[in-house]
């Protein structure tokens, strides 16, 4: 940090004031590129894949069910797995297998 000030003389307020808006900034800026932005490409990601989905695609729930994907509503997925049929909400879609249940690309 600031070198230590000489005998009888004080250390210069402004200079520390500086100092430390300046660490607050810095902060900030790592912040921001280590937390704030990452969640923001994830978001728009998962936003991506939700809009791709249609009926015959195979799909993951954040809850861990795989199913086929039967009819697709405003903010609910209607999907088959085994025998059941269930209605899911579109955000509770985790990640999309495609057609032939390979992991699809969405980056």
């Amino acid at each position: 940090m600031a070198p230590a000030p000489a005998a009888g003389q004080q250390p210069d307020p402004k200079g520390q004031l500086l100092q430390t808006v300046g660490m607050f900034v810095i902060m900030g800026i790592m912040f921001y590129f280590v937390l704030i932005r990452p969640q923001q490409k994830r978001a728009k990601e998962q936003a991506k894949l939700i809009e791709a989905i249609k009926p015959g695609d195979k799909i993951v729930t954040s809850g861990g069910i795989v199913g086929v994907v039967v009819s697709v509503k405003d903010n609910i997925v209607t999907i088959r797995s085994a025998d059941a049929k269930m209605d899911v909400l579109k955000s509770s879609v985790a990640q999309a297998l495609g057609r032939d249940g390979e992991v699809s690309d969405t980056k």
